[in-house]
C-alpha cells in the first residue's frame, strides 16, 4: 500500500512538473501586446506615459499602462545587437514600472532617462525607415 501511495505522488509530480513547463513555454512563444514602435510612441513619445511618471502627474492607470508598455517591449526581439542585453535593460525598466505601480518611488530610477534613450538606441535600433 505504501509503495502505491509513493507511485502515485510521484505520478502527480511529474505531472505537475509537466504542465507547469508546458504553460512557461506557451508564454515564450506568445506575441507581444504591443511592437517596439508602439512602445516607445505611447511610452516616450512627445507627452508619453515615461513623462508623466516622473513628474508624479500619471494616474494608477497610466502607470499601469505604462508597465504593460514595458512587458511587451520585453518580449519583443531587439531589430539589432545582443539579446542578452536587451533581456537586461528591459528587464530594468519592468522592474521600475512594477515599483512604481507598487507605490516605490524608488522605481522611477529604473526608468529611462534622455541619455539612457541613446544608448540603447545605438546598441539595439534598427534602420530608419
Amino acid at each position: 500500500m505504501r509503495m502505491v501511495k509513493y507511485f502515485l505522488l510521484a505520478a502527480l509530480t511529474f505531472g505537475l512538473v509537466g504542465l507547469g513547463g508546458y504553460q512557461a513555454e506557451e508564454k515564450k512563444d506568445e506575441k507581444p501586446k504591443y511592437t517596439i514602435k508602439q512602445v516607445m510612441k505611447m511610452a516616450h513619445g512627445k507627452d508619453g506615459l515615461r513623462n508623466k511618471v516622473v513628474e508624479g502627474t500619471a494616474t494608477k492607470e497610466e502607470k499601469e499602462k505604462l508597465l504593460e508598455l514595458y512587458t511587451a517591449l520585453r518580449q519583443n526581439k531587439p531589430p539589432r545587437g545582443d539579446e542578452k542585453d536587451w533581456q537586461e535593460r528591459t528587464t530594468k525598466l519592468v522592474k521600475g514600472a512594477k515599483d512604481v505601480v507598487a507605490g516605490k518611488e524608488e522605481g522611477i530610477k529604473e526608468l529611462p532617462k534622455p541619455a539612457d534613450c541613446m544608448a540603447c538606441h545605438s546598441a539595439h535600433r534598427g534602420e530608419k525607415k
